[in-house]
């Protein structure tokens, strides 16, 4: 599913929309302050700016099971309220039947890799609010 929408509710009516059933992923990642840290870095993330991200949880949901941006922060908040971002990506199925149980872990362990090695390029990502994130 190419991933071109300028909100939450975009990703979730364009998933509800696709042919192949579908998985959306979740990797949800606090702010961390790296080891190797200058001064400056480490003033600058003590007043809430800069530090990178780290993996914190991962989930998966078909379209059905999330109401919204809202629900999702809400059932996240009961696991994990240090979170900064949140990245999602989509697997579609095939042949009408959904992801498997396998497919689905290996990709949520390839997005739990990417975030924290800083690739973020084919994923969505959102702030606590909503809005989307944009990484240079």
């Amino acid at each position: 599913m190419a991933i071109n929408q300028s909100d939450f509710d975009d990703l979730l009516q364009a998933a509800c929309a696709q042919v192949a059933p579908q998985r959306l992923l979740f990797v949800f990642a606090q702010a961390v302050l790296p080891d190797d840290c200058s001064d400056a870095q480490r003033a600058a993330f003590a007043a809430g700016d800069g530090g990178a991200l780290a993996p914190l949880m991962s989930v998966d949901k078909t379209p059905a099971e999330l109401a919204g941006f809202a629900a999702l922060v809400a059932e996240s908040q009961a696991l994990s309220a240090g979170w900064a971002a949140v990245f999602v990506a989509s697997l579609g199925g095939r042949g009408g039947s959904a992801p498997t149980t396998t497919e689905t872990a290996r990709a949520l362990e390839q997005m739990i890799d990417a975030v924290g090695n800083g690739r973020f390029g084919t994923m969505l990502a959102f702030n606590r609010e909503g809005g989307i994130l944009s990484f240079a």
